[in-house]
Parts: C-alpha cells; structure tokens; sequence
C-alpha cells in the first residue's frame, strides 16, 4: 500500500478551511444555506486550490 504524501496531508485541513470559506461566502451570495457540493462551491473551491496551491505547497514544506 502507498503512504500518502505527507505535505498532502498537511494541506488537508487548509482544504477543509477553504471549503467551509466559499461555502459559507456562496450562502452570503445567495442568501441562504448552501451544501458543501454545492457545484458553485466546488468550481470556487478549485480556483482558490489552483492559485494558491504552489504557495500552501511550498509554505508546508519550508515549515
């Protein structure tokens, strides 16, 4: 069995964070509760994941 990338499971509870971020700011946008699949949320979940990634990367392997 593979081990899991350790900085991967760092970045783990940023990702968490992230989520609960943009579900939370969807909800403000629409003005309701929204789920955490949400499609909305997802692709902005990506986006932030995407152009932050290199940074959270290099951030958890310095330090």
């Amino acid at each position: 069995m593979n081990s899991p990338d350790p900085v991967v499971l760092r970045q783990l509870p940023v990702i968490h964070k992230i989520i609960q971020d943009e579900t939370w700011l969807e909800g403000e946008r629409r003005g309701c509760k929204v789920a955490t699949d949400d499609p909305v949320v997802r692709e902005n979940v990506c986006r932030v994941v995407l152009r932050v990634g290199q940074q959270l990367r290099d951030s958890l392997v310095k330090g």
